[in-house]
């Protein structure tokens, strides 16, 4: 594992605007993150979070201001795996795409396969994984990649409760150990602040930094950390940002009828 070495954001958005048709969707989004980092984006629904990631991903262009950011490896929401091909051969996607020989992109994905906790399963098709499986599998194909930044769009949101505790917790740790640089998007305040350096606030529609929060707990966490006081005093300085931007979306939503 090794530490953030400097301070200069390897993802950089400065005064990013975007409209589509004629719905301004970001309206000046200013965001940074640096080598090393995990960054959670959270937001009111709709105000602007996979169209972020899509600019930073390379697949839409900003209207104005400047992005900076190398190639990026994007997990989606859903797992998207081939119901037709083996878990082996699902986690080597990307390579084959990048063109990388099919016995070499089978031997670096199958270099993690205990790492993520699918060993043994690499002859399996995808209905014969848990849930939770399924995801790891999806998180290895991104990072087996290896691109510089990982792009992690609700990665969870599909899963029960226990399942998604014990992948936020199974994620920290191999986070930890590879230290990727992570940029998030999630619904879950407390996912964000348990897995994150930073968390990252979205006014409602048209979409800048409401708020960039720093979570200066200690790592590695424990479960138990989420009712500490410092937790609950940033989960509840995030959720009551929210709640304005919902309130004042809800509003404007009410005024143009």
């Amino acid at each position: 594992m090794t530490d953030i070495q400097t301070d200069t954001p390897i993802v950089d958005l400065f005064s990013v605007t975007k409209t589509f048709g004629n719905r301004r969707v970001l309206d000046g989004v200013d965001l940074g993150v640096r080598p090393g980092e995990f960054v959670s984006v959270i937001g009111p629904s709709g105000c602007g979070k996979s169209t972020i990631f899509g600019i930073v991903a390379g697949l839409d262009d900003p209207d104005s201001g400047t992005v900076s950011a190398p190639t990026c490896a994007h997990m989606p929401q859903k797992d998207l795996l081939f119901p037709w091909r083996t878990v082996l051969d699902n986690t080597t996607l990307g390579l084959e795409v990048q063109r990388v020989p099919r016995k070499q992109a089978r031997a670096r994905a199958a270099e993690l396969f205990p790492r993520f906790g699918l060993a043994g399963f690499e002859n399996a098709r995808p209905h014969q994984l848990s849930g939770g499986m399924r995801q790891r599998a999806a998180l290895l194909r991104t990072v087996v990649q290896n691109r510089s930044v990982l792009l992690l769009d609700e990665p969870f949101g599909a899963l029960d409760s226990l399942t998604r505790t014990e992948m936020q917790t199974w994620l920290q740790d191999v986070w930890q150990q590879y230290r990727w640089t992570v940029l998030m998007i999630t619904h879950d305040v407390r996912e964000a602040v348990f897995l994150s350096d930073r968390v990252v606030v979205l006014s409602a529609r048209p979409a800048t930094v409401r708020r960039d929060v720093v979570v200066d707990l200690p790592r590695p966490r424990e479960l138990s950390v989420v009712t500490s006081p410092e937790f609950v005093a940033i989960e509840r300085e995030l959720i009551e940002v929210l709640h304005e931007e919902s309130r004042r979306a809800l509003a404007e939503q009410e005024s143009a009828r």
